[in-house]
């Protein structure tokens, strides 16, 4: 069974989605406990509503980015995580954070990565005048969505889409594709090649 910490900013609906698997009994996973950068954030409610620890703690109360991500180590190792899920964290995590969960910090991405890291993938999109974009589940390096990509999923751009239409369709297939690459980690069929001056994921096969 996984243990999962959740870092989420926002509404937390992928965090949601987590739940709702380990409700359905198709992710074998447990969430320990949930944290937010933002006191406020509706995820967080959403979370204790269901019963899950949450956790607010502020990057603006810590002097450097260091000292923020080295609060939020000691809190996840104090439950007991083992791995970890950003899932609408806005926050870039540092080797401080990284080294304290090597290759296991999952970002979902809604973009077909590598096009449109970073900030709005959304508009990017629209903007640039793709005809279809996506979402990537990967694992997170030192990089900005760089780090070895776990699964990928397309959705068209339609004519007329803005970028909260847009949005309003990744969101859907966001949910699906981290359930399923957190049911490809549960499983024990992750592992991390080498390949140059990278590392890429190779997908195990079924028994």
């Amino acid at each position: 069974m996984l243990e999962l910490g959740v870092l989420i900013s926002g509404r937390g609906s992928n965090l949601m989605a987590i739940l709702d698997a380990i409700d359905a009994g198709t992710l074998d996973a447990r969430v320990r406990l949930v944290i937010s950068n933002k006191k406020k954030a509706a995820g967080l409610a959403k979370a204790a509503e269901r019963g899950i620890p949450t956790l607010a703690i502020s990057h603006r109360e810590h002097p450097t980015r260091e000292a923020f991500d080295a609060a939020l180590v000691a809190a996840l190792r104090e439950v007991g995580v083992d791995w970890v899920v950003l899932a609408g964290f806005m926050r870039i995590v540092t080797p401080v954070f990284l080294q304290a969960f090597p290759n296991r910090v999952v970002n979902i991405h809604p973009s077909l990565l590598p096009a449109f890291p970073g900030v709005d993938a959304q508009a990017q999109a629209v903007a640039y005048g793709v005809k279809v974009t996506g979402c990537t589940v990967h694992l997170v390096n030192e990089g900005v969505d760089t780090g070895p990509i776990i699964a990928q999923s397309t959705v068209p751009v339609e004519e007329g889409d803005d970028r909260d239409a847009l949005a309003d369709r990744l969101i859907v297939e966001e949910h699906r594709l981290l359930v399923e690459a957190l049911g490809l980690v549960a499983a024990g069929r992750l592992e991390v090649v080498e390949h140059g001056a990278r590392a890429r994921v190779a997908i195990r096969p079924l028994p």
